[in-house]
């Protein structure tokens, strides 16, 4: 029996619910795994060695491995277990969230200390800037 899912279809949303949980879960718990010391230098050291230890799909390593977040959560991935693959990388929070956003640090900051981002307006994609 399908759920109604009535947020479905907002424009540059993705909701973290049950479905996107069973998508995510080897994404996500590889992410937790960061949080001890060891496993962070193990994934430093030789990242694709390190997430072929996991049962994540391909699509999922190689958004990990480009530090495309937005795939990242697209394939299952929640922003708070997300946040300590830059932890590991010496990130802030602010600079991911500038990186999702298609913004420099400094252009999020300040559009964030000026209220965020107006309802409706236009959204950058990200992979532009590449």
């Amino acid at each position: 029996m399908a759920l109604d899912k009535p947020y479905q279809g907002l424009p540059g949303t993705t909701i973290f619910d049950a479905d996107q949980a069973r998508k995510g879960y080897h994404l996500n718990q590889f992410c937790m795994s960061l949080m001890k010391a060891e496993n962070r230098e193990r994934f430093k050291a030789d990242e694709r060695a390190y997430l072929d230890e996991w049962p994540m799909s391909e699509e999922q390593k190689e958004a990990v491995l480009a530090r495309d977040l937005n795939r990242c959560i697209e394939l299952g991935g929640n922003i708070y277990f997300l946040a300590k693959i830059g932890a590991t990388d010496g990130k802030s929070f602010q600079y991911m969230a500038a990186s999702m956003t298609g913004m420099t640090q400094e252009e999020y900051a300040r559009m964030m200390l000026q209220g965020g981002r107006a309802p409706g307006s236009p959204v950058r994609d990200p992979r532009e800037n590449r």
